[in-house]
């Protein structure tokens, strides 16, 4: 399969997604959103971390230390008020944008 090139607002908007269900440390982020894209979507550990880093800075994301699965000391985000609110915004966002693109490329010319 093509690897697909994720711009940096689909990457947030996606881990504000899978946070919506509770919290999850990086990995566990980086492993739902594979699965659920049916191995379509693979995050770099990179771009994973400096995505979480920056939605936590602007409040969309709160973290707390936890034990994962392995028993590991692992960093744990979930979603803020702010979070909900802009995957809320986001979201809106991405069905008119994907409405747009179904209209332009639906016309026969």
């Amino acid at each position: 399969m093509a690897k697909i090139d994720l711009l940096k607002g689909n990457l947030e908007m996606m881990i504000l997604q899978v946070l919506r269900g509770g919290a999850k440390h990086g990995w566990g982020i980086a492993q739902k959103i594979r699965v659920l894209s049916q191995e379509a979507l693979q995050i770099e550990e990179g771009s994973l971390y400096l995505a979480l880093y920056r939605m936590k800075r602007k409040g969309w994301l709160e973290s707390s230390t936890g034990v994962s699965e392995n028993n590991r000391k692992a960093k744990y985000y979930s979603l803020t008020k702010a979070g909900r609110k802009q995957l809320e915004i986001q979201l809106g966002d991405w069905r008119r944008l994907c409405s747009a693109i179904e209209l332009v490329m639906e016309h026969d010319h």
